[in-house]
């Protein structure tokens, strides 16, 4: 009996051991420090509170005017709840003293011509230290040009094209801390090939510019890389801000497509899928932003369900492993619940601070990080810090910047939508489940950081002779 107990209580630490390290993350050279997080009480997006004076400037660059103004304002809610925390810890040490943050709006209105005369003012009269953005890599191109001319830093945290990073754009100033289209092309296909291995047939549609047709080909690499016997029925490409999906809808629907493919953000994500269902296409999307809460509830519960969503932000389930995570969601959450009664901070698009919104909190956490670790704003001292570097997230996930071309490399995550009741294996805590009016994330799956690398211009002087995985 003695040695049964004995080898029962091996057998207990055994599996306690492995339970506890089967999905431990890489170590990172800094971490989000809950321990010191701020009281969050009085931060209201609509109502900032924005220093002035002696601060680190950082100008949001984004659409706050124009089809998709709405982009705007999730950037600088996002990048704001940032700001003040850190401004509530007493600011960043740099240059020998403590500065607070300072965020300035910045608005390319989504057009080309304004986005350059913005970012130049951000520069030569707000005397900014950081250009942050944007919605549209065309529109990135320009930020990161205008950075490399002035010598500012340009963290890109949302657009997607590889090209940013090419050996024809590369700017030691411009930081990727985005995920790229090429890896989300082929992590979805890594997921239909290998994980799912049920739906073979694929229709292509996304918007007609660069980061449209990078996603494409990623895919369709992804598809030959991890899933030969898939075939794509259709490709097509529609100019942004379109507002009648019907031709290309009524091709997919004679296509004998099982799955649509789409890169399509908002507002062509919601017209997308809703004019879809309005024409009775109930077609599964392999999609990035089509998860818009409220233009999910207006396409419902069955009419979202089966939507897979690649994401950069999302973690193994469950959503809330720690009471420090769960602390984390719920300061943002009840604030969402108690305080912000300003549209559109009020919808429930800003309900939960998770999804893209959650990716563009955590990447402005890590700028201000890195800033810290510079102990300075010169974007020299910056670059060396942030080349190579590595942060934890509050999800545990680690990033890491590759050094030689400014890529971030990490892992992503599939999430299956389904219907409230099923929701709880990812919503872990009271309510269980996201929403009750849409589907939403159920089911999640690792696409681990080794299988969709983020793609390296071998022109690129600064990458020869280096691996994808930055060694």
């Amino acid at each position: 009996m003695k040695f049964a107990i004995r080898g029962i209580f091996i057998l207990a630490c055994i599996l306690s051991h492995l339970s506890s390290t089967a999905h431990a993350q890489p170590s990172a050279n800094a971490a989000f420090d809950f321990k010191s997080m701020a009281n969050m009480s009085d931060f209201d997006p609509a109502n900032p509170i924005v220093p002035s004076g002696d601060t680190i400037k950082i100008a949001i660059v984004a659409s706050f005017s124009g089809p998709a103004a709405l982009v705007g304002q999730v950037y600088w809610a996002s990048a704001q709840w940032a700001a003040h925390d850190i401004n509530k810890r007493g600011g960043v040490m740099v240059d020998g003293k403590k500065k607070l943050v300072e965020l300035i709006k910045a608005d390319h209105g989504s057009k080309p011509d304004q986005a350059k005369k913005i970012a130049e003012r951000m520069v030569l009269q707000e005397k900014v230290h950081v250009l942050w953005g944007t919605d549209g890599s065309n529109l990135q191109k320009i930020v990161n040009e205008t950075a490399n001319k002035y010598k500012v830093i340009s963290i890109n945290t949302a657009s997607l094209s590889d090209d940013l990073q090419d050996a024809t754009n590369f700017s030691r100033y411009a930081f990727q801390s985005s995920m790229s289209a090429d890896q989300l092309g082929r992590g979805l296909a890594h997921y239909y090939g290998q994980i799912r291995k049920t739906e073979k047939k694929f229709y292509i549609l996304c918007q007609d510019y660069s980061f449209g047709h990078v996603l494409a080909e990623g895919f369709k690499k992804g598809l030959k890389e991890f899933y030969p016997d898939a075939q794509i029925v259709g490709e097509d490409y529609h100019k942004l801000f379109l507002t009648d999906f019907a031709p290309y809808l009524e091709k997919i629907k004679a296509s004998g497509a099982e799955v649509i493919f789409t890169g399509d953000w908002i507002p062509d994500a919601a017209n997308l899928l809703k004019q879809a269902r309005q024409m009775a296409i109930t077609l599964p999307f392999a999609h990035i932003f089509l998860d818009e809460p409220n233009f999910l509830h207006e396409v419902g519960v069955e009419g979202t369900r089966g939507l897979v969503q690649i994401s950069q932000y999302a973690s193994e389930n469950p959503a809330f492993k720690t009471p420090e995570r769960i602390k984390y969601y719920k300061t943002w959450n009840d604030l969402w619940k108690t305080k912000w009664k300003t549209a559109p901070f009020n919808s429930r698009l800003f309900e939960h601070g998770t999804g893209n919104i959650g990716s563009y909190v955590e990447q402005t956490y890590w700028l201000l990080n890195v800033i810290a670790r510079a102990q300075s704003t010169d974007p020299e001292k910056i670059i060396k810090v942030w080349e190579g570097d590595s942060y934890r997230f509050t999800t545990d996930k680690v990033i890491k910047m590759r050094a030689c071309d400014h890529k971030a490399i990490q892992d992503l995550h599939i999430l299956e939508f389904v219907p409230p009741d099923q929701q709880k294996q990812s919503f872990n805590i009271p309510p269980y489940y996201w929403f009750t009016g849409t589907s939403a994330a159920g089911p999640i799956h690792t696409i681990p950081a080794k299988s969709v690398l983020p793609w390296m211009d071998p022109n690129l002087d600064r990458c020869k002779g280096r691996n994808a995985d930055g060694s």
